[in-house]
């Protein structure tokens, strides 16, 4: 009898014992793990702008570049420029018309951004004068030289008449001459061809005494057959008598 009793005793306790392990076990909450970190946020990209005050300037002049930038560690200006800040200023003087290129580099990637300065051409500069035409300094600086009447001798003030003409053509080498002899109105044709090849052939030998070679000068007697002024008078017949210059081809 005690040991059917203490048997049914143990039973009964192993019973209890397993349902309230049973019980205990079904009322246990399952804890869910944490979630995954978030991932950080990918970098921004830089963004850079850049500006020329003033935009045209004249030869010598100068021009402010200023520009402003986000999220960059790294900023260069080209040309001439190099290396600047994230944000600032700078004058460039270019001699041509230069377009500027800042380029801003960071994490995140690069940006760039322009600014050209135009550089404007000086005006031309004025025409020169022009300056006289060969006949006419020709003209101006070839001087005549004058006669006696009946004479082939070079007077005084010929000798200085001749004088210029012949620095005259010797500073200007590319200039040929042929020397007209003329006499006036008294006197005969054939006297006067003659006296007219006397008076240009003094004023060649004259010439080349000062330096001017032979073989640009040549010479030509018109005796009185063409005078240069018509009146009966010693006034214009000092005019008739002389050795002219033409140029020669």
């Amino acid at each position: 009898m005690y040991l059917v009793s203490r048997s049914l005793y143990r039973a009964s306790f192993l019973v209890a014992f397993a349902a309230a392990a049973l019980s205990f076990g079904c009322g246990k909450k399952t804890v869910a793990p944490p979630p995954p970190p978030a991932p950080a946020p990918a970098p921004a990209r830089p963004t850079v702008t850049l500006q020329a005050s003033p935009a045209s300037v004249n030869k010598g002049e100068s021009s402010t570049l200023s520009w402003n930038s986000t999220d960059a560690t790294q900023l260069s200006i080209e040309p001439e420029v190099g290396a600047v800040t994230a944000q600032g200023t700078t004058k460039v003087t270019p001699s041509d018309s230069t377009t500027y290129t800042i380029t801003a580099s960071g994490p995140g990637g690069s940006a760039s951004a322009t600014a050209t300065v135009a550089v404007n051409a000086p005006p031309p500069p004025p025409p020169a004068p022009a300056g006289p035409t060969d006949d006419e300094l020709f003209l101006r600086e070839v001087r005549d030289a004058y006669f006696d009447y009946d004479k082939a001798d070079i007077r005084p003030d010929a000798r200085t008449a001749l004088s210029k003409t012949a620095d005259f053509l010797k500073s200007n080498p590319k200039f040929k001459v042929t020397i007209e002899g003329h006499c006036d109105e008294r006197g005969s044709t054939e006297y006067n061809l003659g006296l007219g090849d006397r008076r240009a052939s003094a004023v060649k030998q004259y010439l080349v005494s000062l330096g001017v070679p032979a073989d640009r000068l040549s010479t030509v007697s018109f005796g009185k057959e063409k005078p240069f002024c018509m009146e009966s008078t010693e006034a214009c017949w000092q005019q008739n008598r002389r050795g002219h210059f033409v140029r020669a081809n």
